[in-house]
């Protein structure tokens, strides 16, 4: 097994930082990482998830929504096409905190293709999900200004 976990602290309220992670028609105006998203934000969606990888090549994999907890946890999990090769489960948290948003965005990854991953693949992939933390952040963060 291995983890990739980052947190970022958002100045908003767990609802508008929900509104813009599900709102995933918008991915491609903000997000740095995951560049689209086809798919509907509901339990047990089927999801199309283009993203920009390390090398600045496009990836596409096809998750499942398996935890839709509005306000609180949205989780996907992809798996490769040979069983227990390679499975990486997406966690995106949101801890209300006094006016502000803890937010948890960690991938956890199974199975034997695991055992090949090197540090530079963890080190890269961290790199992408903090981008795409400081994404939401200023989008989060703006959107407030405006209204």
């Amino acid at each position: 097994m291995k983890l990739i976990n980052t947190e970022i602290r958002i100045k908003s309220s767990p609802q508008n930082v929900w509104e813009i992670l599900t709102d995933f028609d918008d991915y491609q105006n903000w997000n740095p990482f995951i560049s689209n998203i086809r798919g509907k934000a509901i339990i047990n969606a089927n999801l199309e998830i283009s993203i920009s990888t390390f090398s600045g090549k496009n990836r596409l994999y096809h998750p499942t929504i398996t935890k839709f907890e509005p306000f609180r946890e949205l989780r996907w999990k992809g798996k490769s096409a040979l069983p227990f090769m390679f499975d990486g489960e997406r966690i995106f948290l949101l801890e209300d905190n006094d006016g502000q948003v803890n937010f948890i965005h960690k991938e956890i990854f199974t199975g034997f293709g695991t055992l090949f991953v090197g540090k530079k693949f963890e080190s890269d992939l961290k790199n992408k999900f903090n981008q795409m933390n400081n994404a939401l952040k200023e989008k989060v963060e703006s959107k407030q200004h405006i209204i």
